[in-house]
């Protein structure tokens, strides 16, 4: 693996996998000012595949099909990527079309993009784990571009302008900081010639960031009424130390016993297999720049929510007073550096993880270091992680009939 400032001052990321047929690059924008109105980023993200100054919507879809070249961006909460994966000989050409993309997109297509987002999320929050889900992160991290879900954007989405998504557009190419990651079979001098020649005039820009995210003082309730849910969608959620922090991996490993390891995880087999309270169990730990969430989740019965409830409390309580076995930590860690493994085969998979650690400024090898620090956590950093961050300060969200509200 090899690092490269290019003559703009962005960070390229180089790393060669011989005999692999495919050029895997993917391109990071940093969103450095949180949107005023909730929805802006996500439909600039969907823009940019509707047409340039020189190519519609469908001759771009075309010409990408015709060449069997991957193109396309993701919105996340702290950045706009784009990826491109192509066959090495047509890397060239695929480099040309993102930079059309990138640099020419003309967002004539405002309107009916909008037409159909609002469709989309109502659609969309027609699904009662949706809904619940939509109120629970909108509460969790409340008068913060983090809160912006579906939800917030219907409310918002009618006051956006074509204008706010071309400003912020231009915010993202001018004041992003950025990086560019390549994995694949390529001469490095040759790429880093075409990567100057379609990219040299992008600048990268050191802005800082502040989108600070307010303390999360106290416990809440959030009841969501559905009276034709057949399930009751209940979520728990913490706000935790993000990947910054040294308990990172012990967290890491604690959600992966607990409830991410799927049928070997704690709340699959005490709230599942033992007693029979859902189908679905689990747990999730979920990284943001500024914050990261750790909850728990069910879906099951109505009639069910406060032995789930009882449930959830009882597995949290085991991991903060007993210490877990040396063999079930062993489990655990191997679990999770067994997943990450995987999905991380390809060469997209990797270019996308270069890119996200170089741009979080951990460095694009930041996995190995990662690796040693899951292994280096004891059975007294789960226990420590457990007692400091699951407090009685988190949102609990329950979704059900209203007969079974009122109950709680």
């Amino acid at each position: 693996m090899e690092k490269i400032i290019l003559d703009n001052n962005i960070p390229l990321v180089l790393k060669e996998n011989k005999n692999t047929p495919r050029h895997a690059l993917c391109f990071y924008f940093k969103i450095t000012e949180p949107e005023k109105k909730a929805g802006i980023y996500t439909i600039l993200n969907r823009l940019f595949l509707q047409g340039t100054k020189t190519r519609d919507a469908h001759t771009l879809s075309q010409e990408l099909d015709e060449n069997a070249i991957d193109c396309y961006s993701e919105m996340k909460q702290d950045f706009i990527r784009f990826k491109l994966q192509c066959l090495n000989e047509d890397f060239a050409k695929g480099l040309e079309i993102l930079s059309d993309i990138i640099k020419n997109s003309t967002f004539e297509d405002f309107e009916k993009e909008v037409i159909k987002l609002k469709g989309e999320i109502q659609a969309e929050l027609d699904e009662p784990k949706t809904m619940a889900m939509d109120a629970h992160y909108s509460h969790i991290f409340k008068n913060h571009s983090y809160g912006h879900t579906y939800t917030n954007i219907l409310k918002d989405i009618d006051s956006i302008t074509q204008t706010d998504v071309i400003n912020a557009y231009h915010t993202l190419l001018e004041k992003s900081p950025k990086v560019i990651s390549l994995v694949g079979d390529f001469c490095a001098e040759d790429v880093i010639g075409l990567l100057k020649k379609y990219f040299l005039d992008i600048k990268n820009a050191d802005c800082s960031v502040n989108n600070e995210v307010p303390k999360l003082e106290k416990l809440e309730v959030v009841k969501v009424s559905k009276d034709d849910a057949s399930q009751a969608q209940i979520m728990q959620g913490w706000r935790v130390p993000t990947i910054f922090d040294n308990d990172y991996a012990p967290i890491m490993v604690m959600n992966t016993l607990l409830g991410s390891s799927g049928l070997s995880s704690r709340l699959f087999l005490e709230l599942r297999d033992k007693k029979g309270l859902a189908y679905v169990v689990r747990s999730t730990y979920e990284i943001y720049d500024h914050s990261a969430l750790f909850n728990v989740y069910i879906a099951t019965e109505p009639k069910n929510i406060k032995t789930s409830l009882e449930g959830f409390k009882i597995e949290l309580d085991k991991v903060k007073q007993i210490p877990v076995s040396e063999t079930e930590l062993e489990n655990a860690k191997n679990n999770l550096l067994g997943k990450r493994q995987f999905f991380s085969e390809t060469n997209l998979q990797q270019s996308s993880l270069i890119a996200y650690y170089e741009d979080k400024g951990l460095g694009a090898d930041f996995e190995s270091e990662f690796n040693k620090k899951v292994n280096a956590v004891t059975v007294e950093d789960i226990q420590r992680v457990a007692n400091k961050y699951i407090t009685d300060k988190y949102v609990l969200t329950i979704l059900a009939p209203q007969q079974y509200l009122k109950e709680i």
